[in-house]
């Protein structure tokens, strides 16, 4: 068995960088966040309109850290159903993947009043870890303790990657990755991004949840630089895809120095993930241009463009929830739901019984997000 690769303590940031290789790939990677950018700025409301993304990457990006629920499974527990298959593990992954999309709305709020810093990133990690699974992981604090990757309850000597020491090592590769990101020494932003990424994943500052809060910082750092208008820009598909390589990738830039492999690899995921996030967005513009005018022919209200957008941001809803939240008054709202039953719309889920509320899915939205049928 190889040894453990250990950080690359003194090798950041690189100094060698390839730019002859590099240069074609960051004007492809500019473009295609233009275009993205562009439709975004088109979408009404995108941050409604495209929140099954969000909750989709919080499952692929979870997903590449071993979790092992889908977009459905999440909606359905966060609607309020018990699915009867639904492990102890399943519902703590369920809790972990909730708690990303919170963090990262929060972080995005937070972004438009001041900027990216260790004490933001120490705020998402305490929403990130709150829970059942993140109580024993010192919550929005640095650790404290060596850690290292590799198979669960390995010794340090089995293990596949080793971080950077604790306590004043840690916290002076901290100090120099904030600088480094803050400034703007470095040519092109998005190769700024890439590296430090990948550094904020071999300083692993974190107990747990460092591989999600480094791939959440993706979205937030293109918001806080004003690559994109929004931070709805999703990349844990293209890396959960390729997670191996992702994984080796990261271990090669302290093992061989290999940052310019690195560098490629991620320029060549933003300028695809750009698109396939692009090809998502317009396919959910589509469907809410379809669905506005359905619902307005099927039910005949003034509330019509209300229960579109409920369904876009909530695609499995709990009745009740409708009801009390879409700002519809109630005997309207009972009868748009209604419509909307009897229309295809939605589907039910679960149907109501005694004090548990019918449960719906908006299928159509769910399938473009997850890029396969959900249920």
């Amino acid at each position: 068995m190889a040894p453990p690769v250990h950080y690359h303590v003194g090798g950041f940031p690189p100094t060698n960088l390839e730019w002859v290789r590099l240069i074609p790939l960051i004007g492809r990677a500019r473009e295609a966040l233009a275009r993205y950018d562009s439709l975004l700025v088109a979408i009404p409301n995108a941050s409604v309109l495209l929140s099954p993304l969000m909750t989709q990457e919080a499952v692929l990006s979870s997903k590449i850290e071993g979790t092992h629920v889908t977009m459905g499974e999440v909606l359905e527990v966060e609607a309020g159903r018990d699915p009867a298959d639904l492990t102890q593990p399943k519902r703590d992954d369920v809790e972990e993947i909730l708690n990303y999309r919170i963090a990262l709305t929060f972080c995005a709020k937070e972004l438009e009043e001041r900027p990216l810093s260790q004490h933001l990133l120490r705020q998402a990690h305490a929403l990130l870890m709150q829970g059942v699974r993140g109580k024993d992981k010192t919550p929005g604090s640095f650790r404290k303790d060596q850690n290292w990757i590799g198979p669960p309850g390995c010794r340090i000597e089995d293990a596949g990657f080793v971080p950077i020491a604790p306590g004043g090592p840690l916290e002076g590769g901290m100090d120099a990755w904030s600088d480094y990101l803050g400034g703007t020494s470095e040519p092109d932003p998005i190769v700024q991004l890439s590296i430090g990424h990948v550094e904020f994943e071999a300083l692993h500052p974190f107990r747990d949840g460092n591989g999600r809060l480094g791939r959440m910082l993706i979205p937030l750092f293109l918001f806080s630089r004003g690559l994109l208008r929004s931070p709805n820009f999703y990349m844990s598909g293209y890396l959960e895809e390729r997670r191996d390589i992702y994984l080796e990738r990261l271990r090669a830039v302290s093992r061989d120095g290999a940052w310019t492999d690195w560098v490629e690899f991620f320029l060549t995921g933003v300028i695809e993930q750009a698109a396939e996030n692009e090809r998502k967005a317009q396919a959910i513009l589509r469907l809410y241009d379809r669905a506005r005018k359905h619902v307005v022919e099927l039910t005949h209200s003034q509330h019509a463009l209300r229960a579109v957008e409920f369904i876009f941001q909530h695609p499995i809803f709990a009745a009740t929830h409708f009801i009390a939240s879409s700002e519809i008054p109630k005997p309207t709202a009972s009868r748009i739901l209604a419509a909307l039953r009897s229309g295809g719309l939605i589907r039910t889920v679960q149907e109501a019984k005694g004090r548990r509320p019918g449960i719906y899915a908006f299928l159509d939205l769910l399938n473009v997000a997850e890029g396969r049928p959900v249920l």
